[in-house]
């Protein structure tokens, strides 16, 4: 029996790791891809042995047109985008009639995200998410190198949890840092690597310290989930803090065995905790 031939796979990545592990996967796994790189946002080398092109965020005709070119039905979001300049962001006219129908309102980040993706189906595109392609990308449960967490270390994580959902209701962020009880810090447009840097000035004496990051409640799965990675550990271990939790299930892994090689070399613990063990 001729075996079904596999849908071809559009990804619009960003910054970060992750495009290029799911490229990875994609081509593991025999299934045809097409790469749009974000200028000035995914790494320069991200096209390299792949087909694919590098297009202006702001330039959404120029995507839709090259994804349907290339014959492509299913399209995943991959990556980070830091805060564009105006020459990035300056809208074509496809760009411009999502934001009429966004209104230009201040929305959070998932209002926005509903409406591109709502826009993408619409033009006959089904988006997934990275886990059907990578599921091993998704933040298991438990601790993931040698360093463990102390009864103190959980309290703050329980902590951390409980502040981030409840700011994740009124999308906001998925990110806070807390110490000794105390939340030191939430995360806002910044990122979360931008959160931690800014964090270390409020530092309490006497050590631990967390960086807590979940899912919104409201999250879709297919866009934007909580990530972390090698760089987030370096991050938490400069700004002289302990340890990272991550909703596992709900969360990404960036080279994951990189990230658990170099915790495990600078002290730092980092788990998954699922819900239900929140109140552990």
């Amino acid at each position: 029996m001729k075996q079904k031939e596999q849908q071809k796979i559009g990804l619009i990545a960003g910054n970060g790791t992750l495009p290029k592990s799911v490229i990875k996967a994609c081509q593991g796994q025999g299934i045809p891809l097409f790469v749009i790189g974000l200028k000035g946002h995914a790494d320069p080398d991200l096209l390299s042995g792949v087909s694919g092109s590098f297009v202006r965020l702001g330039a959404v005709g120029k995507i839709v047109r090259l994804l349907k070119k290339n014959k492509v039905k299913k399209i995943i979001f991959i990556g980070g985008v830091r805060r564009p300049s105006v020459p990035e962001i300056m809208p074509d006219l496809t760009a411009l009639s999502l934001l009429c129908k966004v209104g230009f309102k201040l929305l959070g980040d998932n209002h926005l995200l509903e409406i591109i993706l709502r826009e993408a189906e619409k033009l006959g595109f089904q988006v997934v998410g990275a886990d059907s392609i990578a599921p091993e990308l998704i933040a298991p449960d438990g601790i993931y190198g040698k360093i463990k967490p102390d009864a103190k270390d959980v309290a703050d994580i329980i902590r951390g949890i409980q502040v981030a959902k409840t700011l994740g209701q009124v999308d906001v962020g998925q990110a806070v840092m807390v110490q000794h009880g105390l939340v030191l810090s939430v995360e806002g447009i910044e990122g979360t690597a931008a959160l931690i840097k800014r964090t270390a000035v409020l530092k309490r004496k006497g050590g631990g310290g967390v960086l807590v990051k979940v899912s919104k409640p409201q999250q879709d799965r297919r866009v934007d989930l909580p990530t972390i990675g090698p760089a987030t550990v370096q991050a938490v271990f400069d700004s002289g803090f302990k340890g990272i939790a991550v909703e596992a299930g709900s969360s990404l892994l960036a080279e994951p065995e990189k990230m658990i090689v170099l915790a495990d070399k600078l002290g730092v613990f980092v788990m998954g905790v699922k819900g239900e063990k929140w109140n552990l």
